[in-house]
């Protein structure tokens, strides 16, 4: 059979477009922040995951031009070998400050952060257990390190019971690695990191948690799920990513200096690809410096979402609760949910639809989220558009629950 073949009978995003309700790949123009150009018009933007509004500050896009006038713009090599400059360092030693662990590694990515750090810790004879709505990077991590001989085991969502009854069948000679989102990506609800590190103790297991969507927007300062829980000494990893809070792009991992340099010289990810970009790094130094000198950044962030998620309740949605910048709005069917996207993108309002897989059957979501940018009147307007779309179509959501991500 032709390799190829697959590619030639998959038809379904050819069908989306051709009914004008493809949700994906949309071009941004012009970013300025809480409204962006798209497709020659000004549009909300509600799906971004710039949660503090840095991405346009004057203060991180002059650091960024400065590093390439300084560094050039790209550092043509991997961090093992040539591609190693100061602002790498600098960006690790604030972060390991700010996070309060001993050090830090940087990756070029998030995703590739979690594949670099799950495959290069676990091995022949380790388990990797994983909550059932982790991230993909997570996941796909563990399935490397299975590649190797290693175990992958999952607990159900945020279930400690089930996963002390998972850990409790793995024998006591194995190494047992336990990883989570902190804020889970497609419904932002918070990890219950006390009783899983309460299980992690009692089974002689390591914990890392994926703070890619808590780093700037849940703790102390926007220090994280650990410390949202007074437990940064606690989790033995975090790991996170400067795409979202940080306003630039790449991956890091926190922890002790003896494990970071561990994964210094044996995780392939770090060692075979081309280190963060200097604008990368001297951007994400600055988004850090911004939110140090202005935490209330944070509590904007978590004002706004909260004022969308009680006005959209209000209008009688289905929406998810949590503490973060994350709303997801339940419609139900993948159908429901390509109707909402597009009628509210025909109103000028961006947001992110999720369907299945990424979702099951019938919990297609419109997975909104906000920035410490947003105005009152652009909250205003969000939730005035979903109402008007609701009357349109009739109906405003599927009430089952629970919901899982893959």
């Amino acid at each position: 059979m032709d390799l190829f073949q697959k590619c030639f009978e998959f038809t379904r995003a050819d069908e989306v477009k051709a009914l004008d309700m493809y949700p994906y790949f949309r071009a941004v123009q012009e970013n300025e922040g809480p409204e962006v150009m798209m497709e020659g018009r000004k549009v909300i933007m509600a799906g971004s995951n710039n949660y503090l509004g840095l991405t346009g500050h004057p203060r991180v896009r002059e650091a960024a031009k400065a590093a390439i006038d300084k560094y050039g713009t790209s550092c043509s090599g991997s961090r093992y070998l040539t591609g190693t400059i100061d602002l790498h360092n600098e960006l690790e030693a604030r972060f390991a400050k700010f996070l309060g662990y001993e050090s830090v590694l940087l990756y070029s990515t998030g995703y590739q952060t979690a594949l670099g750090v799950v495959s290069g810790l676990v091995q022949r004879g380790d388990y990797v257990i994983s909550d059932k709505e982790n991230h993909a990077c997570i996941v796909n991590g563990a399935l490397l390190a299975k590649g190797a001989t290693a175990e992958f085991v999952r607990y159900k969502h945020n279930d400690m019971a089930d996963l002390e009854r998972v850990i409790a069948k793995i024998p006591d000679t194995a190494g047992k690695f336990i990883v989570t989102d902190g804020v889970f990506s497609v419904t932002g609800a918070i990890v219950n990191l006390p009783e899983l590190i309460k299980v992690a103790r009692k089974y002689n297991a390591r914990v890392m948690v994926d703070d890619a969507h808590a780093t700037g927007v849940v703790g102390v300062g926007g220090r994280g799920t650990a410390s949202h829980f007074g437990l940064t000494h606690e989790a033995d990893i975090t790991m996170g990513t400067f795409s979202k809070t940080f306003a630039s792009l790449g991956g890091f991992v926190a922890g002790p200096e003896r494990v970071i340099n561990y994964l210094k010289h044996n995780s392939p990810a770090l060692i075979f690809s081309a280190s963060p970009t200097p604008a990368s790094c001297a951007a994400a130094i600055e988004a850090l410096a911004i939110l140090e000198e202005q935490p209330e950044l944070i509590t904007k962030l978590v004002s706004n979402a909260g004022y969308v998620r009680k006005g959209l309740r209000e209008k009688g949605f289905h929406v998810l609760d949590n503490q973060t910048g994350i709303v997801p709005v339940i419609v139900g069917s993948l159908e429901n949910a390509l109707m909402y996207w597009r009628q509210l993108y025909n109103r000028d309002v961006f947001v992110n639809a999720f369907i299945p897989p990424g979702v099951p059957p019938n919990m297609s979501m419109m997975r909104t989220s906000y920035m410490a940018s947003h105005e009152k009147h652009h909250l205003d307007r969000i939730v005035e558009t979903f109402d008007e779309v609701g009357n349109v179509l009739g109906f405003r959501g599927a009430t089952t629950n629970g919901v899982a991500a893959h």
